[in-house]
């Protein structure tokens, strides 16, 4: 079962041909890069950027993502938040995540466990971050009005645990990992793609805000544990995760008794 990223590839699995909106590239310095400047220039809704490698993909804080070629799914999305029933940016991360753990479990079969999310945006699988998502605005009409976004979306498909650098060893994990997977994958890296891509292109309206968030809090591994939150200027503080609000943000209980509503924040369980 050949795994080369193709439009052609993908075709069989999409729910209508939109090819000449797929642009797939062998090498990029990373698909949001490529896909702001194409927001930039008035790209349309719903073209997607896929790559099988990345020199310089990145995650949340600047931090990098790891994307060895024919091994990921590193992919970005131009979206118009009016077309997709959620304007704020938090929300259409919430919702990636809801939809790309239903592709996962479309595409890959597995019976015996299922993707999980840790808020905000990283999909987790026996206990391995095996995806993360960055949604980026593009442009501001005003400062209450966001004109359009990008969604990256970047799969660890098959890479083997040797294959990642030796500080994520114990915390990557892949889909199928090419080292401890007897024979081929069950699925193909086109298959899911177009999975993602009918799901967050093609049929965006398939839940409203409410529907989306019951999923996405269900989902969510946090939720009801002990949590350490580190603050984007580096602070710390413990509590308890109890819930995600209307807006995606994650409801923290303080040890005295405050409750906080975290936008943004780097979240680990306490042991």
């Amino acid at each position: 079962m050949s795994d080369e990223l193709s439009v052609q590839g993908m075709l069989p699995y999409l729910s209508r041909d939109i090819s000449d909106m797929i642009f797939i590239h062998e090498s990029l310095e990373s698909t949001n890069i490529t896909a702001k400047e194409l927001a930039e220039s008035g790209t349309e809704h719903g073209t997607v950027i896929i790559a099988n490698h990345q020199t310089a993909g990145k995650g949340r804080f600047g931090r990098d993502f790891y994307s060895p070629p024919d091994h990921g799914l590193y992919m970005s999305i131009i979206l118009c938040p009016a077309r997709l029933g959620f304007s704020v940016p938090s929300l259409i991360t919430a919702y990636a995540a809801v939809v790309v753990c239903e592709a996962i479990e479309t595409v890959c079969g597995f019976s015996d466990k299922s993707p999980q999310i840790k808020w905000v945006n990283d999909i987790f699988l026996d206990g391995k971050k095996i995806c993360g998502i960055l949604t980026e605005s593009v442009k501001m009409l005003s400062d209450k009005d966001l004109q359009c976004v990008v969604l990256g979306i970047g799969v660890n498909f098959s890479t083997p645990t040797q294959g990642f650098p030796a500080d994520l060893r114990q915390s990557a994990g892949s889909l199928f990992e090419a080292d401890t997977f007897l024979g081929q994958p069950s699925a193909t890296r086109n298959r899911l793609a177009a999975e993602i891509i009918n799901h967050i292109v093609l049929s965006a309206n398939r839940y409203d805000r409410e529907q989306m968030l019951d999923k996405y809090r269900q989902r969510i591994f946090l939720l009801g544990r002990k949590v350490i939150i580190t603050e984007i200027d580096g602070c710390s503080f413990e509590g308890v995760a109890i819930d995600v609000d209307d807006i995606g943000r994650l409801v923290v209980k303080r040890e005295d008794g405050e409750l906080l509503s975290l936008f943004a924040g780097e979240v680990s369980v306490r042991f």
